[in-house]
This record gives C-alpha cells, sequence and structure tokens, in this order.
C-alpha cells in the first residue's frame, strides 16, 4: 500500500505545482504574448533540470553508473509527438486562452486534461478504466461544460475552447510519455523543455514579440522550472507507477491550487455557477481516488530499465557489483509471473481483461 500513496502523493505534489502555475501565468501575460511566455517557460524548465541532472551525477557518480539517460531508437517517436502536442501546441493554446479567461475559470477548466487523458488511454491505448472512474470522468465533464456558460453568455466562449484544446494537446503528451516512462523522469522533461522552449521563442519572435528585460525574464523561466519542469518530473513519476487514466485524474487536483492562489491574487466572490462547477469536479476526483482495482493477473516476460526496489515484482540479481543501495536503476528482466494484489496499469501491469 505505501507505493501507491507515495505514487499518489507524487502526482499530487505534480498538480499543485502545475496548478499554481496558471494564476502565475495570468500575471505574466500582462507584459509578455503568449508564446514568448509560453517558450520561456518551457526553456526555464529544460536548463534548470539539465542543470540538475548535471549536478546529480557530479554528486553521486557511484549511483549513477548503471544508469542510462539515452532514449530508446523505437521510443523517439513516442518522445517527439509528446513533445509537439505538450510542449509547442498545448501552452500555447493555454496562453492565448488565459488572454480572455479569468484565472480561477481556466484553472477549473484545466480538470479537462484529465478526462481527455483517461478518454485516449481507454479508446485508443486499451488502458482499463472502470465504471467508478468513468463516472468520475463525466461529473468532470459536466463541471467543464456548466463552468464554459459561467460568464452568461449564449455560446461557449473562444478562451474557453482555447483552454479545453490545451487540455486536448497535454492529454495526447501524457498518453505518448507513457510510451517512454521507463527513462529517466528528469531526462525527459528536459528534452520537452530543450526542445519546447526554443521552438516557442521562434515563433513569437517571428510573431513580432521581442525578448523581455532581465526580470521579466527570469520570473518567467523560474517559474517553468516548477510548474512545467518538476512538476512534469514528478507526473511521469507517478504515470509509472499509475498508468495514464489513473495518473491523469489525481493531476485533475491541479485547478483546486490554482483557483486558491487565483483568488488570493484577484480577491472576488466567484458567480453561483462557478461553485457547483468545482463541486461536480470535486466529485469526479473523489471518484478517481477511491476506486480499487484487484484481480489475478500474470505477467509476461519483460525486460526494461527504471529505477526501482527489490519488491514482488523484482526479483532479479545483478550483473554487477551492488552495495544494497534502494531504490536504484539499472536494466533488469522480469520472468512470467502469475498472482493477484490491487494494483493499477503500471509499466508493469499493461495486461489486458
Amino acid at each position: 500500500m505505501q507505493p501507491r500513496l507515495n505514487a499518489a502523493f507524487t502526482a499530487l505534489l505534480a498538480a499543485a505545482l502545475f496548478g499554481a502555475t496558471t494564476p502565475l501565468a495570468k500575471l505574466l501575460l500582462g507584459t509578455l504574448s503568449p508564446f514568448m511566455l509560453a517558450g520561456l517557460f518551457y526553456l526555464g524548465s529544460g536548463v534548470g533540470l539539465g542543470l540538475t541532472i548535471l549536478a546529480r551525477r557530479i554528486a553521486r557518480p557511484e549511483q549513477t553508473q548503471h544508469e542510462t539517460t539515452r532514449i530508446q531508437r523505437n521510443e523517439i517517436a513516442w518522445l517527439a509527438g509528446a513533445i509537439a502536442a505538450g510542449g509547442v501546441a498545448g501552452p500555447a493554446l493555454l496562453m492565448l486562452g488565459l488572454a480572455s479567461t479569468p484565472a480561477a475559470t481556466a484553472s477549473l477548466l484545466l480538470n479537462l486534461e484529465g478526462v481527455f487523458t483517461a478518454v485516449i488511454a481507454w479508446v485508443i491505448f486499451r488502458e482499463n478504466v472502470d465504471v467508478q472512474v468513468f463516472l468520475g470522468m463525466a461529473a468532470i465533464v459536466a463541471g467543464g461544460v456548466l463552468l464554459s456558460w459561467s460568464g452568461g453568455t449564449a455560446g461557449i466562449p473562444v478562451g474557453a475552447l482555447l483552454v479545453a484544446g490545451a487540455c486536448l494537446c497535454w492529454a495526447i503528451d501524457n498518453n505518448l510519455t507513457r510510451k517512454v516512462s521507463t527513462n529517466d523522469a528528469m531526462v525527459i522533461a528536459c528534452l520537452k523543455g530543450l526542445v519546447a522552449g526554443p521552438a516557442n521563442l521562434v515563433i513569437a519572435h517571428f510573431a513580432g514579440a521581442a525578448l523581455p528585460g532581465a526580470t521579466e525574464t527570469a520570473a518567467a523561466m523560474a517559474t517553468g522550472f516548477a510548474g512545467y519542469g518538476l512538476s512534469l518530473v514528478l507526473f511521469v513519476i507517478a504515470l509509472r507507477n499509475l498508468g495514464t487514466a489513473r495518473t491523469g485524474a489525481y493531476f485533475s487536483v491541479a485547478p483546486l491550487f490554482g483557483v486558491a492562489l487565483s483568488l488570493a491574487l484577484w480577491p472576488a466572490m466567484p458567480p453561483l455557477a462557478f461553485w457547483i462547477a468545482g463541486a461536480l469536479m470535486a466529485i469526479g476526483v473523489w471518484l478517481h481516488l477511491r476506486e480499487r482495482h484487484e484481480h489475478t493477473h500474470t505477467h509476461e516476460p519483460l525486460a526494461h530499465t527504471h529505477r526501482h526496489r527489490h519488491d514482488e515484482h523484482h526479483r532479479h540479481e545483478h550483473d554487477f557489483e551492488w552495495d544494497g543501495t534502494e531504490p536504484h536503476t539499472h536494466p533488469h528482466r522480469h520472468s512470467r509471473i502469475t498472482h493477484t494484489h490491487a494494483h493499477y496499469p503500471d509499466i508493469h501491469h499493461r495486461h489486458s481483461h
């Protein structure tokens, strides 16, 4: 039970960091163009994580000698697709949507990312999603639809559609990232930042935006390091242990942190529809959190590399001198095993039902 609680906490911490980014982005949009801000966010993420990886290797050379940071050739296409959807299209749509959408409303609309993530995982990648998770998604969708009409307009505001589009891009990103989640989470997030950052900055340049002053640049990059970089590292770790749909469900808590911070920055009494939408989304998240999945299942032989402890799924020997340090990372093989326990569709439980 403890590893699962740790994974859930990791996903919730990722959600908190990302959720707080939305109102901060709203503040920075007063001086920066949407594409410039998205570029600085991801550049700050990539540079910050790159320096962190370097510092980690210098500080712990003996613990990283068996680790590999190389993305396998058959995984490059998955990572490239994730970067294009989540690192370029997603943040650009969010920034454009924030320009005409209240920060608190945008924060709650971001709940749709978890729904889109689960739907894609279920329909396209055939990940198991039971009735309870489906009902939770329905509640979140209902809250998002209600929130779209909270301004009293006759149709769905363009800003809300843009934020929803960003959620769809990140949902695609999440499902593609699942394909490479056994790799070093920090390396995955760093690569995404180093590619997506310059890409958005080039778009901003051709759109006529100029690079801001040192203060604004530093603020945007620092925000991106925490809200996009560290958040993504934690998200990938949770993805590895919980599966795509479940991690997306936990990550749906992110807007709650964004709402709390936005209301602190811009004190106001939200309309009734806002609270009803928030309640529906909270019910949806609660249904996701209380879901339990247990049945007899078989693990087929598998070889991969990821950070692990020697638990019931890791009974292998080492081909190098091991000092007993756990968790650790190295290539290892799994033998065929059949057993019963509560589990999520993590990297060891991607079986059919």
